[in-house]
């Protein structure tokens, strides 16, 4: 299994981490496993935590909402809009985690095709906090874990 290496960078107003993974599918298998609800409830959430709900609006200015169910059952929703939506190569959004509308990071998805491979890079930008930073770096290597172990070839 290819490892995801991260890259955190300080910004003179908040924090950016990049996170990157090769997966063994094409782009627009990655894409349609980023943005189709059915699809994203299978891979996306660092284990233990499970995707409950998706709902994708996949358009410039379409929200999207997803539930993370944690082992004792709280849930936190993570929701945002569309900012760019360029399939199967690229999506910008908005990312909101709880009920806190006040602040808003923003997320890139890059899919670079590597012949038979994606290199999935994941900017994400606007982090108020170290800790909140690993804790999405955590999140984030967690996913691609899930969405390498979703896409693999049996």
């Amino acid at each position: 299994m290819d490892s995801a290496d991260f890259t955190p960078a300080v910004g003179a107003a908040d924090i950016t981490l990049v996170v990157r993974r090769t997966i063994h599918a094409r782009p627009e298998e990655v894409f349609a496993a980023w943005t189709e609800p059915v699809q994203l409830k299978r891979w996306w959430g660092p284990r233990p935590v499970i995707c409950v709900d998706a709902e994708v609006d996949l358009r410039v200015g379409g929200h999207y909402r997803i539930a993370n169910q944690f082992p004792d059952g709280t849930l936190l929703w993570i929701s945002g809009e569309f900012e760019v939506v360029d399939p199967p190569y690229r999506l910008v959004y908005s990312w909101r985690a709880g009920s806190d509308p006040q602040h808003s990071e923003r997320v890139t998805v890059q899919l670079e095709p590597q012949g038979d491979s994606t290199e999935v890079t994941v900017v994400h930008e606007r982090i108020l906090n170290a800790t909140t930073r690993n804790r999405h770096q955590a999140g984030w290597s967690g996913c691609l874990d899930g969405l390498y172990t979703y896409l693999s070839p049996a």
